[in-house]
């Protein structure tokens, strides 16, 4: 976002906001939004509030380029994966949690995402299709991967 002066919107961050304005765990919180589609609606419409206020910006989240997509909104959709041993041990660093509760969470929330959109959008989050480039990061730094973004979105 710094390298391109894109303003970014995290979705992750709105739903931990949420989850903290309820007074739940992630875990709790999803598993709420398991049973209730008004949670990732109000996700949704959050960043597609601010995606349709237009200039340039980054959409995080794992439904941004299906929701962009969806909606007709232009955007350049990018993809970014990684082999689930580098996100075990990214979710480790970043929530200062060992490795096999690192592995839980990660595997409870994958599990709870593919569950919630497959039922309340009708999205497979495993299909990759609607991305104009897909990278894994497995092996990169993030310098690396921001640099070949900003190369093909320069280019584009």
């Amino acid at each position: 976002g710094d390298r391109l002066g894109y303003r970014q919107v995290i979705s992750g961050h709105v739903f931990r906001e949420m989850a903290k304005e309820l007074g739940m765990s992630l875990e709790e919180f999803g598993k709420l939004a398991e049973q209730d589609p008004r949670f990732d609606h109000q996700i949704d419409e959050r960043l597609l509030n601010v995606a349709r206020g237009g200039g340039d910006l980054i959409l995080e989240g794992r439904l941004a380029g299906q929701l962009l997509r969806r909606n007709d909104i232009p955007a350049f959709c990018i993809f970014l994966d990684a082999p689930p041993e580098v996100r075990v041990q990214r979710v480790s660093g970043r929530e200062g949690v060992d490795l096999q509760a690192a592995i839980e969470e990660m595997r409870a929330r994958e599990a709870s995402e593919v569950l919630r959109y497959r039922k309340f959008y009708g999205i497979d989050v495993t299909d990759r299709s609607i991305y104009d480039m897909v990278i894994d990061t497995g092996g990169l730094t993030p310098e690396q991967v921001a640099d070949s973004i900003v190369s093909r979105v320069r280019g584009v």
